[in-house]
């Protein structure tokens, strides 16, 4: 038997061996790390007998596969406290997540923080009692009455639901076993120290409304207690950073009982997002892109022959015109493709770059809503880009740098993700090799490091997603590229090429903030609401020392505001220090304190969210200089305080 490591190299054994052994034989500081192996790109438990040739890679807490089977071994732990100490809990489902795990358990009664506190404690027995972590499997029949006699009516029902021929299998730890797939630790002691109970949720029975609401226990789990104290202090920062509460107390946009999952942009809001948006189409200019619109409601034939109504229509929001059935648009597409088919298109005309700021509605489940990162309905900064297939590369690069140019000036960094066809897809196996392999080639040819992620393409189109990160660590997904052979064969889409003969060209889906909603919230968070300069809302206040100049305030806010820059006057009879600090609080870029000396001199005493008092400038050169900073869109750094 030969077994093809991670570094290529080959190691043969005469028997078959378990994964956990494999790795003992390798290294025993390896074996100790251990927490799954991959066997020709699958996930298996460590007690997985391997019994033929294959490449195994020995995962362990620094690969992200590794650390969920650590985290899925924690949330066993977790339930196990939980049962003992409130045996009449029914347990459901615990999976591993991005930053974690949870239990969802269905207690006899509610529970409350003190709660966390006394499972936390119990986990902490239950991993130093150090239990074996065994494996079994049951016939159905078996599984069935097993979780019955044991009053688990979920998993009873999860077995239920399992297709015939399925292997049901169960992991026992002590006195606890649950019914689970796996991969888990050898021993309740791999779990180690490093976790911690976060926050108790609600959450409805296999995430639908009409089920009974469970209690969803939050956690997470680390190898190393320092990664755990980095995690926190992140997640301290983060609630800081809450998008949520800095919207609110900067009045940039509002929620409301009226249309839960729709927000309101208030006018500071407004103005950051037109700002955003006059950005976008800026460099969407640049790169030879034309805007186009597209209406909001449009017949259910349209959706049909687009594939949305088969694939898309539980989220889709329906009315009926006309005594015919109709669809607010859930994405811009199609409208992109009628607007195409408009006309004859040459070789000539492509490639057809077309750019839509489109407001978008899609019906998202009322418990997964979260502020602007998940609404109802969002501004989507679309772009369809229809081509040739030798302009496949070239165009996918192009974006990519457009994208890539976008991020680097927000600060952020970013990795990139392939995704792969997915299990409810449309076209032939063809058509989908040719269009995965020309995403991957142009990946390949821009040198763009990246990972596969199988299964998780459009259902018409591989893609690349790109993954961006803020200021502290936390990833988000936003860009995407979709190549679409399927929409432009479905509405039969031709351009007449260089032969004189009809072709069909090939279709890109592209965005580059992705929601701008989403984004203007990923943006509050990444900056704690001090925008840049260029971004902010508010760029200066003039802040005059009493009423007595407030008319040479109002001068300098003319001249500012003829100047094309943002500004407003605090006029209140408040003193010069409580209105500084409110501009602060506010995370203004700049104070212009005017006084008499200020008055009498033509000038303004500056202050900055940046380096605090900056002294005296004449309102000229201080104009000039703010108006450099926001044309280069200059991203000036805090420094030194001096406030």
């Amino acid at each position: 038997m030969k077994i093809t490591l991670k570094d290529g190299s080959v190691k043969e054994y005469a028997s078959a061996m378990s994964v956990l052994d494999i790795a003992k034989d390798l290294s025993e500081g390896l074996a100790r790390a251990a927490c799954a192996g991959e066997m020709d790109g699958e996930v298996v438990d460590l007690r997985t007998v391997i019994d033929k040739d294959c490449q195994l890679n020995i995962l362990t807490a620094r690969d992200e596969k590794g650390l969920a089977a650590l985290r899925h071994t924690a949330s066993h732990v977790m339930a196990q406290a939980v049962k003992r100490l409130y045996p009449d809990t029914k347990l459901a489902i615990g999976p591993s997540i991005a930053d974690g795990f949870y239990y969802d358990v269905d207690p006899a009664s509610p529970m409350t923080v003190e709660d966390m506190g006394k499972i936390e404690a119990e986990m902490k027995k239950i991993v130093k009692e150090n239990l074996p972590i065994e494996r079994f499997t049951l016939p159905r029949e078996e599984a069935i009455a097993f979780m019955k006699e044991k009053e688990e009516p979920y998993k009873v029902e999860l077995i239920e639901d399992l297709p015939e021929g399925a292997e049901i299998s169960f992991y026992r730890q002590g006195e606890f076993v649950d019914l689970c797939a796996g991969p888990h630790l050898m021993s309740t002691k791999d779990v180690g120290k490093a976790y911690k109970l976060l926050n108790l949720a609600g959450a409805y029975w296999r995430g639908s409304e009409k089920n009974k609401m469970l209690t969803r226990i939050y956690a997470t789990a680390f190898s190393k207690k320092e990664e755990l104290e980095a995690y926190i202090t992140m997640m301290e920062e983060a609630k800081k950073r809450d998008h949520r509460k800095l919207g609110k107390e900067l009045g940039l946009f509002m929620m409301h009982d009226a249309g839960p999952g729709f927000p309101f942009f208030l006018p500071k809001g407004m103005q950051l997002k037109n700002t955003l948006l006059d950005y976008w189409r800026e460099i969407h200019k640049k790169a030879g892109y034309v805007e186009i619109s597209t209406p909001i409601i449009l017949n259910r034939s349209l959706w049909e022959t687009s594939g949305h109504w088969d694939h898309y229509k539980n989220n889709m929001y329906t009315t009926v015109i006309d005594e015919e059935d109709y669809a607010i648009k859930p994405m811009n597409c199609p409208g992109g493709v009628l607007v195409y088919a408009s006309e004859p298109r040459s070789y000539r005309d492509l490639p057809l770059r077309m750019g839509e700021l489109g407001l978008v509605h899609r019906h998202e489940k009322s418990g997964q809503l979260h502020g602007l990162m998940r609404v109802r309905c969002f501004t989507q900064d679309d772009a369809h880009i229809f081509m040739t297939p030798e302009q496949i590369k070239d165009e996918i690069k192009g974006v990519a740098t457009l994208i890539n140019e976008v991020y680097t000036l927000f600060g952020f960094k970013y990795h990139v993700e392939l995704s792969t066809r997915p299990e409810d897809s449309m076209g032939s196996d063809e058509d989908w090799e040719l269009a995965t392999e020309g995403l991957r080639s142009a990946l390949d040819e821009l040198g763009l490091p990246y990972v596969v992620n199988e299964g998780d393409g459009a259902f018409y189109g591989p893609k690349i997603d790109f993954h961006l990160e803020d200021c502290i660590g936390r990833t988000w997904q936003c860009g995407t590229i979709q190549l679409d052979f399927q929409l432009p064969q479905r509405f039969e889409l031709e351009y007449t090429g260089a032969d004189g003969e009809k072709h069909r060209p090939i279709m890109i889906h592209r965005v580059v903030f992705g929601s701008i909603e989403r984004f203007i919230g990923i943006l509050i968070e990444h900056f704690a609401g001090a925008f840049p300069t260029w971004l902010a809302p508010v760029q200066v206040k003039v802040l005059p020392i009493s009423d007595k100049y407030a008319d040479y305030a109002a001068k300098v806010y003319e001249s500012l505001s003829e100047a094309g820059i943002r500004a407003e006057v605090d006029t209140r009879s408040e003193k010069i220090g409580y209105k500084i600090r409110e501009a602060q609080t506010n995370k203004i870029p700049y104070m212009l304190v005017v006084g008499q000396k200020e008055e009498e001199e033509g000038t303004v005493s500056v202050r900055s969210r940046f380096a605090g008092d900056e002294g005296a400038s004449s309102l000229e050169s201080f104009i000039e200089k703010i108006q450099k900073e926001i044309a280069s869109k200059e991203m000036r750094k805090m420094e030194e305080k001096k406030n």
